[in-house]
């Protein structure tokens, strides 16, 4: 017997505000290669404001299967996740129901993320306006936003394969 799920909310993509996705490559402990992280935020711009946004948010996460606040995900082991990464000449797109984001992977990204055959992506729940487009974002910036207790325990966490055209 199946447990009927509560109906996912509604909302609009004004609401959502500007998505962005950064990435970066590192060492894990113990790891003998680098892995490809990828995180996705919101500037917090929507029409309605940040909170609107955070919601909208949840609820987009929600719909392509994706559980914010829950445990790291696969995406390759898991059928219902609807979150999607192409990666190819040095891009990276991500696509999930009525999102898409593109990311100009640097060399070192793209080989870390070939390498493991996934990235580690983090969706964000939290707005991090202060991380513009065009903008520089320092790794002591970008250290403190994803390890921060209230962003990390909020956001949902999932292993993506990697996809190319070929």
């Amino acid at each position: 017997m199946t447990t009927p799920q509560a109906p996912v909310g509604t909302f609009t993509q004004a609401q959502l505000g500007t998505q962005i996705l950064i990435g970066w490559s590192g060492r894990q402990p113990g790891a003998d290669q680098d892995t490809a992280f990828l995180l996705a935020y919101s500037l917090g711009d929507g029409q309605d404001g940040p909170e609107a946004g955070r919601e909208a948010l949840h609820t987009a996460l929600g719909r392509a299967g994706l559980r914010v606040g829950g445990p790291i995900q696969d995406a390759a082991e898991t059928p219902g996740i609807q979150a999607k990464l192409l990666v190819q000449a040095g891009q990276a797109v991500l696509t999930l129901p009525h999102l898409s984001a593109q990311y100009p992977a640097p060399a070192e990204w793209v080989a870390a993320a070939q390498g493991q055959g996934q990235v580690y992506g983090m969706f964000a729940t939290t707005p991090w306006p202060e991380a513009v487009p065009g903008q520089p974002v320092s790794e002591d910036r970008l250290r403190a936003f994803v390890t921060d207790e209230d962003v990390v325990r909020t956001a949902a966490h999932c292993l993506l394969p990697v996809r190319t055209l070929g």
